[in-house]
């Protein structure tokens, strides 16, 4: 009976994986292309007007995102653009008795609705995480190359040279925190939403409100 659930709710995983992960693709390595460009153009400013030439700028970048700054973007994006999605869509369906429809029909509603997006935040924002922290490091290039005269290779040297596996787990861990969190507070503020059309409002803007500081 179990592994029956399991396959039937493989198909809402899936979607709602595409929906969460895929679909917010865009809007993440955007915003973490433009954050490594201004890290790079701060820190490389900065360091050449002490030492008069900008050294470990990929260095600066990539611990900057890898460690702490990928992770946190790539939440705060995805809490604002699929979090606020998730709570409404379950918030309207509690307004509108589709969440009691569900107990009715001896369906349970955290296994039909709850689970599949849980387990499309936990599984996509790690791997967004490593694509903005790519993209990230891209756009710190760019800018170190065309606009510091940073060489290229200097740059990636500066990265291979220091960044370790312990410093990529750190963020990369983060990742899977940040997901259960905003995973968690979305769905629950979606499914305990009251009040009609203005119970939705507050319940996606205290979600996204909460989400944030993760």
């Amino acid at each position: 009976m179990l592994l029956l659930a399991v396959r039937f709710e493989f198909k809402q995983a899936v979607e709602q994986s595409v929906t969460i992960g895929v679909e917010s693709f865009g809007v993440t390595a955007l915003t973490s292309f433009f954050t490594g460009m201004v890290l790079a153009l701060q820190a490389g400013n900065t360091i050449d007007s002490i030492f008069g030439d900008p050294i470990f700028v990929g260095t600066i970048v990539t611990f900057s995102l890898i460690r702490e700054l990928g992770p946190v973007l790539t939440s705060v994006v995805v809490s604002g653009r699929a979090g606020a999605a998730v709570t409404a869509q379950i918030g309207t369906m509690a307004v509108t008795e589709q969440i009691d429809a569900l107990y009715t029909l001896g369906t349970n509603p955290i296994r039909y609705l709850v689970i599949p997006r849980m387990v499309g935040f936990v599984f996509t924002m790690p791997i967004l995480t490593l694509f903005s922290n790519l993209f990230g490091v891209l756009g710190g290039y760019f800018v170190a190359v065309y606009a510091l005269g940073v060489p290229g290779e200097i740059y990636m040297t500066d990265i291979t040279s220091f960044m370790g596996a312990k410093d990529f787990m750190h963020g990369f861990i983060k990742s899977f925190a940040f997901a259960f969190m905003v995973g968690t507070v979305c769905c629950y503020k979606g499914i305990s939403t009251r009040g009609g059309a203005e119970g939705v409002g507050k319940s996606t803007t205290g979600a996204v409100v909460t989400t944030m500081p993760f």
